[in-house]
């Protein structure tokens, strides 16, 4: 494909369409580690933008160790040819199948160059805190506390227009 449709695909992302998962607590217990991911709606969206509603479909198939892969197909815009990527995730904890769907379907859109730009983020922290935006049980205390989204690099969020 043009380098167009690539600039196309790896695009960032506004930092409404990336949301953060706790990776694991530091510090004592005092901040947490989160990874920021694309979600699936987003990866459906740049999908339409990109190909069309009709350039891309995807297809899902049992994993060997449970989970589900997820087969997404796109047209090449220049040549009609069906380029085929695959990845597969496990079923997760929160509607099991659901979340399996969509995970295997995003790890599979990073392959396309879709969001692969926040594997080169820095680690990034978010502070615990009284009062925040999402919730986080303390391993050590159990008590409940809450963190905000860190926020997105200038060279990861979208060039403003002019």
């Amino acid at each position: 494909m043009t380098q167009n449709f690539m600039k196309l695909l790896n695009a960032p992302f506004a930092p409404h369409d990336v949301e953060w998962r706790v990776q694991r607590e530091v510090r004592n217990g005092e901040a947490v580690m989160v990874l920021p991911y694309v979600t699936n709606r987003a990866v459906q969206t740049r999908l339409d933008e990109v190909f069309g509603v009709f350039g891309w479909e995807n297809r899902f198939m049992p994993a060997p160790s449970g989970g589900l892969v997820c087969e997404l197909r796109v047209r090449n815009p220049e040549t009609g040819e069906w380029v085929v990527k695959q990845d597969g995730a496990d079923n997760t904890a929160v509607e099991a199948v659901k979340g399996g769907m969509s995970s295997a379907m995003k790890r599979t859109a990073v392959q396309l160059g879709i969001g692969r730009y926040l594997y080169y983020l820095d680690f990034q922290f978010a502070e615990l805190k009284q009062r925040g935006t999402h919730y986080h049980r303390v391993k050590s205390s159990g008590n409940a506390a809450y963190w905000d989204d860190p926020r997105l690099p200038e060279w990861a969020t979208p060039k403003e227009e002019k």
